[in-house]
């Protein structure tokens, strides 16, 4: 009896060491990342680590994984090369819908996160007069920033403040610290902001699940969000809900009166504008596979084999139409993934054509506004106009803001478009009773719309486009009072 329990002893033993070892060996981390653990029951690192370089040694096939993102491809509706939103196959209208804004001087496509600190530093968005806030989901340095400064850090000088001390810091772009606590390499949130807004849901944080946080992590920064009116500080729409609508009630109450009205007041139209953001978490939660509880990490971080036998998380966070076989193939195993590709691009799109559609509307609707500004239209009918454009821009925005062509939620974002498209037509259809009135040609008004709009795409120097956005038959409308934030990033 007693040798049957020392043999099942040993058993058990063996049994031990051998998942033991498929861990070590399957986290990549190799024979270091081992003998530092049980040393320390860490990684050895400093809890304040924000080097991506400290992480090399200790996590080589992850960190080999993430620098791939320096040499990401386009797929057809998205990727990773350095150029301007307004090419003609994308959005050549930006200019005229961000006229009176930072976004209609520079607008670039996304970029992998290893550019986030370069891309920061060049853009022409960053003015003397930026904050802190525009920093917020650069840089490694950020939490320790926050920790130190407090809430002073939202609204400190971008050029003075805060860049000076991120270098000073030793900062890296988005990278391990962000998403992963140094010590012990568990998933963690970082930017304050996000178990706010989450928590103003009625949502307990105290004890996310692991599957939570494959998303949490990537949500903390792929989000809608605008600077606080009284200290910059970065803040998300989300406590009436995550559907474009409900963050717009948001906007028109809760946001009014904390004395948050607007993004920048449109240059063309005189409308106080809202400026959507990338809400990646948003639209992913609100659609099909966010409802079926299918994390961020799943599709863009699948596992993959590395030297033929070690499996690892991916840190190329890239399109899943890259990688389908790992990160479609895993759920969608009985699907021809060839097929499914194709299903994909399709509803990218048709949810494309539609954002073209929407964003044409919505910029002759600026115009409109304009003409009814000019012709002596009364001010209680250009302010109903007005509240029609904005809202039909932020549907739009909504949309293209977002980074995956409408395929996180593709009957969500079409639904968007939709109501971007009425709330614009019905900006023209009242301006239009109203320039009737006045004795304005119409059709004069539609033909020198579509000089503006051709003026603007003929431009090819990017940053001088929005300046034939506006004419003297169309003349700039400047706010009476500043927008608030001078710049949002």
């Amino acid at each position: 009896m007693k040798r049957f329990r020392y043999g099942a002893y040993l058993l058990l033993l063996v049994f031990v060491l051998i998942i033991t070892g498929c861990s070590n060996s399957s986290d990549g981390a190799g024979e270091k990342t081992a003998s530092a653990k049980e040393a320390k029951g860490t990684t050895g690192l400093s809890k304040d680590e924000i080097s991506n370089e400290a992480f090399k040694e200790l996590f080589p096939l992850q960190y080999n994984s993430y620098m791939k993102n320096e040499k990401m491809e386009d797929t057809k509706y998205g990727g990773s090369v350095k150029r301007s939103k307004y090419d003609p196959d994308k959005e050549p209208l930006l200019p005229v819908l961000f006229n009176g804004y930072g976004f209609a001087t520079e607008y670039n496509e996304e970029r992998g996160h290893v550019y986030a600190l370069e891309d920061i530093r060049d853009v022409k968005r960053i003015t003397d007069k930026s904050v802190g806030s525009c920093y917020t989901c650069k840089s490694t340095a950020v939490p320790q920033m926050i920790e130190e400064m407090g809430d002073d850090y939202w609204g400190a000088n971008f050029n003075k403040d805060i860049w000076p001390k991120g270098e000073a810091m030793g900062h890296s772009p988005i990278g391990c610290s962000d998403c992963h606590d140094p010590e012990t390499m568990d998933l963690r949130v970082t930017r304050p902001s996000f178990y706010k807004a989450l928590e103003a849901q009625g949502v307990d944080t105290s004890n996310p699940t692991k599957n939570d946080m494959r998303s949490y992590v990537c949500g903390q920064c792929h989000v809608e969000y605008y600077f606080a009116a009284d200290n910059s500080e970065v803040t998300f729409p989300w406590s009436e809900g995550f559907k474009p609508e409900d963050m717009y009630k948001y906007y028109d109450t809760i946001a009014k009166e904390n004395g948050f009205e607007k993004d920048w007041v449109h240059n063309i139209s005189g409308t106080p504008m809202l400026k959507s953001q990338h809400p990646e978490y948003e639209t992913h939660a609100s659609g099909t596979h966010g409802k079926a509880n299918v994390s961020c990490a799943d599709c863009h971080m699948p596992y993959e084999r590395v030297d033929g036998k070690r499996k690892i998380t991916s840190h190329y966070w890239t399109s899943p139409l890259k990688t389908m076989d790992t990160s479609c193939g895993q759920c969608h195993g009985d699907r021809d993934l060839d097929k499914l590709k194709d299903r994909v691009l399709e509803i990218q799109e048709a949810n494309v054509s539609a954002l073209h559609e929407a964003q044409d509307i919505s910029t002759t609707a600026h115009y409109y506004i304009n003409k009814m500004i000019t012709s002596g239209v009364s001010q209680e009918r250009i302010k109903q106009a007005q509240e029609f454009v904005r809202k039909g821009q932020w549907f739009w925005d909504i949309v293209a803001a977002e980074n995956s062509s409408g395929f996180h939620n593709p009957q969500g974002s079409m639904d968007s478009l939709r109501e971007s498209i009425v709330q614009s037509n019905n900006a023209i259809r009242l301006a239009t009773e109203e320039l009737v009135k006045k004795g304005v040609s119409i059709e004069e008004v539609n033909s020198e719309i579509e000089k503006a709009k051709t003026a603007v795409k003929a431009e090819t120097v990017n940053e001088k486009k929005k300046d034939h956005a506006v004419n003297s038959y169309f003349p700039a409308q400047q706010p009476v009072v500043p927008a608030v934030p001078a710049v949002k990033k």
